[in-house]
């Protein structure tokens, strides 16, 4: 029997187990990147470990999100990534360098390598054949000290892509498309490889497209095979060497295959607020539309911003719309302020902004009351943009252009013109002048420390006994965005913990943080995929800090349970997901005995003492993450064994 591609690469860098689906294995990293975001909290604990030196072949650490400099920390954060990347052997790509995933792929993704990422986009590598796995911060600083990276075996979908794309449809809308098809939960515990003959007629940038939006549908990563494309986008950016071939075998096997025609696709709009709630364009064809944002680590591309300029030349966006440009790298934007292309999308009344993520986590750009933004991002959260009842639509660039022009949503096969063709540079422009190295003599460097950098929180040993109320009960899709908001107000505290913590559940229940306070703790009750969207782990870490004990739900986002367990909180789920509606917020729960209930079978009973009855929740953990949980945690965990 054949292997698929995902076989191929995980078999090369097997550690440990068998790649059975769901058994758990371990596999070795190659590289590791972080963004400013999550990458102060990452550091730290990585020098919790007490390691002089990374130990993979390449990490880095990206500033592309906290950039609005409105006070001292974010600069101070930037101040603290540079000087402990220099000491700890990390490469340093500099603010103004670009968006991290725009600049992995040009500058260090390589097919059949393996990256860990503290950002859930980071299967955007995915698209150089390269397995790329968003996790939370404390998961890269261990593959960082050497230690190999544990998941769940998941299941292999092929989509089998045949046929060509249509003028005027893109590549984000064949994911768009997958997203109506399997929702925002239809990729948990699955990888998505794409293959057949559709594949070869897509570039780099265009499965980049592809790549990063499978984060949407909740998958383990996302990944395309290495070929002839590969290697041309490889030879223009002056890495041939990097290039291998890697395709699956002829008769590889899958769980699932879904196949797409990619003729039949029509351009595809994602409504508010979720990026499944996918339909064509033209079924909503004519709504006003106030704001359109065009960038993000998806479709910032030098295609795609190339595209939109050849679109706007010698015209106008429509006077009611303001149009916001966001080149997703240096790269990017020096080659189209070169070429004449910025010009354009200057004169056609765009406003241009830095090479970072900026609107897509609400860093700016807030769109106006009860307007219509039209964003080619990955996520249209409620609220995240930074409008609290916000209306974002998710579209390709040729549909967001379209609505610059009219003024209105606007099907682009309507405009009356011809799509414009971008063919592949020979040479990228490059010039790597921002990326630092480490330094040379790392004993001579001094992390600097700015009074935003506030120590690590940890927890002790889990309890034998947990109690407390339900100081919240949440429903379905709670995203990390519905738990700890992003934005240009919150971001700036990710390197401090007690001061992040009090914007717990702000948008949900703003009175989250005193009551948990007032209450010391307790539990937290969600519906199906709790977690879903960022990696955030402070959205775990913030709850441990505030004394949350566990989380019960009916499912959860692959990276947020892991980041629960790391931190040392329960992650359980209802035995009977009837059982959710029957418990009421502020109802007393308590579970005893409870250590060695962990070490036995799957289910814990929890007695809810306010209706005096008894209920089962199942704790689904595997050996190793029942030990790291009685340990109090992830980073407990390795200490002990390595006391």
């Amino acid at each position: 029997m054949g292997k698929n591609l995902v076989q191929k690469i995980f078999e090369s860098h097997l550690v440990s187990g068998t790649l059975e689906t769901n058994e758990e294995i371990t596999i070795a990293i190659d590289q590791t990147l972080t963004q400013d975001a999550t990458g102060t909290m990452a550091y730290l604990q990585f020098e919790a470990l007490g390691i002089p030196r990374v130990k993979t072949k390449f990490s880095i650490s990206y500033v592309d999100h906290n950039m609005l400099q409105t006070g001292f920390e974010n600069a101070d954060d930037h101040r603290f990534l540079q000087t402990f990347a220099a000491k700890y052997g990390i490469y340093f790509s500099k603010p103004g360098n670009g968006i991290c995933h725009q600049v992995h792929l040009e500058r260090f993704a390589k097919p059949g390598e393996t990256l860990l990422g503290a950002d859930s986009h980071t299967p955007n590598a995915g698209a150089m054949g390269m397995i790329a796995i968003g996790v939370g911060g404390l998961d890269v600083a261990l593959a960082m000290a050497g230690e190999p990276f544990y998941l769940k075996m998941p299941e292999i979908v092929l989509v089998k892509l045949k046929g060509k794309l249509s003028a005027w449809v893109t590549s984000k809308d064949i994911m768009l498309e997958l997203l109506r098809r399997l929702t925002v939960r239809g990729g948990i515990g699955k990888i998505f490889e794409f293959g057949g003959s559709g594949v070869g007629t897509l570039s780099i940038p265009e499965r980049a497209t592809i790549a990063n939006l499978g984060a949407e549908l909740g998958a383990t990563t996302t990944l395309f095979p290495s070929d002839e494309k590969t290697l041309e986008f490889l030879k223009a950016q002056g890495r041939k060497k990097d290039w291998i071939p890697l395709h699956s075998d002829q008769d590889a096997e899958y769980h699932q295959i879904i196949e797409i025609d990619l003729g039949k696709l029509e351009p595809l709009i994602a409504q508010p607020s979720s990026p499944d709630k996918v339909c064509l364009v033209r079924a909503v064809a004519g709504k006003a539309v106030k704001q359109v944002c065009i960038g993000s680590c998806n479709n910032s591309s030098y295609f795609d911003l190339m595209s939109v300029a050849k679109i706007l030349k010698g015209r106008k966006i429509h006077p009611d719309v303001s149009l916001t440009i966001t080149p997703g790298s240096k790269q990017v934007f020096e080659m189209i302020a070169q070429n004449g292309a910025l010009a354009m999308l200057i004169s056609a009344g765009a406003r241009i902004l830095e090479a970072a993520c900026g609107p897509c986590i609400g860093m700016g750009q807030a769109p106006p009351s009860q307007a219509v933004s039209i964003r080619t991002m990955n996520r249209n959260f409620l609220g995240r943009s930074g409008t609290p009842e916000d209306q974002v639509y998710l579209a390709s660039p040729y549909v967001s252009t379209a609505c610059a022009l009219k003024g209105s949503i606007t099907d682009p096969r309507t405009l009356g013109l011809k799509p414009p063709r971008i063919p592949m540079p020979q040479r990228f422009l490059i010039d790597d002048s921002l990326i630092l190295p480490p330094a040379s003599k790392p004993e001579t460097i001094v992390v600097e420390r700015g009074p935003n950098i506030q120590s690590l929180p940890l927890r002790g040993p889990l309890e034998d006994v947990i109690e407390g109320f339900v100081i919240l009960k949440v429903g379905d899709n709670i995203t990390t965005d519905h738990i700890l908001p992003a934005g240009a107000r919150i971001l700036p505290l990710r390197s401090n913990i007690p001061a992040i913590s009090k914007h717990l559940f702000e948008r949900v229940a703003p009175d989250f943080f005193k009551k948990t306070r007032e209450m010391g703790g307790g539990f937290i009750l969600g519906g199906e995929n709790y977690g879903q969207g960022s990696s955030r782990e402070h959205a775990a870490l913030a709850p441990m800090y505030l004394g949350i004990k566990a989380i019960i739900t009916k499912s959860y986002a692959r990276i947020h349970r892991s980041n629960l367990i790391n931190f040392g909180v329960l992650p359980l789920t209802f035995k009977d997901p009837d059982e959710f509606l029957k418990i009421r917020q502020e109802d007393h729960l308590r579970i005893t005995d409870l250590r060695r209930a962990i070490q036995g079978e799957s289910l814990l009973r929890v007695e809810n003492t306010t209706q005096k009855r008894m209920f089962e929740v199942s704790h689904g953990l595997n050996t190793r993450e029942r030990e790291v949980l009685l340990a109090g945690g992830l980073l407990n965990y390795i200490r002990r064994g390595k006391a």
